[in-house]
């Protein structure tokens, strides 16, 4: 995969269980400023249901703060709500913006979110495979308690008894 779409990976987020792209992020990738871009969004609301967007709130981004390196609602910072677009909402805003570089860079989301779910299946692959080895793990360990506790009662010389001396 291209450094380029690696690092897009990198701006992809989980916000309520969703992978998302932040507005601002996004903006930045599509050469437009962030107000731009969410003009262009509230223009078109028929192309963004709910499924493609969420509407983050000011709890939601204070916990992306430092993430995102946004500075405090009170010395500056956003006034209003930001959004946060899934894989097919940024996808979709490319195409309310309408732009070279949008197009083009739609491309390197579209690569970023691909990657990022290759990684949660290689992770899931491994997790799964790691459940498997333990459960194997627990039938040899039942396999060897009951085998040291039928070997145990072999191994106890039990009580001494004298010795009978062999000849005259």
């Amino acid at each position: 995969m291209e450094k380029g779409a690696e690092a897009l990976a990198g701006l992809v987020r989980w916000v309520r269980g969703e992978r998302v792209m932040l507005d601002a992020d996004l903006a930045r990738l599509y050469g437009v400023t962030t107000r731009a871009l969410n003009q262009a969004v509230r223009r078109n609301p028929r192309r963004f249901p709910p499924a493609f967007i969420l509407h983050i709130a000011n709890d939601d981004l204070a916990n992306l703060k430092s993430q995102n390196v946004t500075s405090s609602l009170a010395w500056g910072g956003r006034r209003k709500p930001a959004f946060a677009f899934t894989e097919h909402g940024a996808l979709m805003v490319a195409s309310v913006l309408n732009s070279d570089r949008a197009i083009a860079m739609s491309i390197y989301v579209i690569k970023a979110f691909v990657k990022m779910r290759e990684e949660l299946m290689a992770n899931e692959t491994v997790l799964r495979r790691l459940a498997e080895m333990d459960q194997t793990l627990l039938m040899h360990d039942e396999g060897l308690r009951d085998l040291y506790e039928k070997l145990m009662p072999l191994l106890d010389p039990g009580p001494e008894r004298e010795q009978r001396k062999i000849g005259f």
